[in-house]
């Protein structure tokens, strides 16, 4: 299977699960284990106070590091995560662009490690 930008972004769009909620997400590079995506925070995407809800930032970093990950060697690989840290430095604002930015930096048998920067 190819993970290339518009095959991603196609899988979005046409999502009728979970992965729905990324829709509005633009893939800008995919392949050798490292993904990165664009998104443009509209109120959808805010909590109560106008910023990036905690929950999807979330999701952003489970959902673009799994594509990434899935570039490495498609279904030679682990692809359930077991752990998932945040820290989170400063909010991104209704109307504010952020970048997405996952690399792989190990696969083993039965885990891979990845990071993932969200930044405007």
């Amino acid at each position: 299977m190819a993970f290339t930008p518009s095959h991603v972004m196609n899988l979005l769009k046409s999502a009728k699960t979970f992965d729905k909620v990324l829709e509005k997400v633009k893939i800008i590079s995919i392949g050798n284990g490292n993904c990165t995506a664009e998104l443009k925070i509209s109120e959808e995407h805010s909590n109560v106070m106008g910023g990036l809800h905690g929950g999807l930032s979330a999701t952003l970093v489970d959902m673009i590091s799994t594509y990434g990950l899935f570039s490495h060697k498609y279904g030679e690989v682990p692809s359930v995560s077991v752990d998932l840290h945040t820290t989170f430095m400063k909010a991104a604002r209704v109307g504010d662009i952020i970048e997405i930015d996952s690399k792989t930096v190990r696969v083993g048998k039965n885990l891979a490690f990845l990071e993932v920067l969200i930044k405007k």
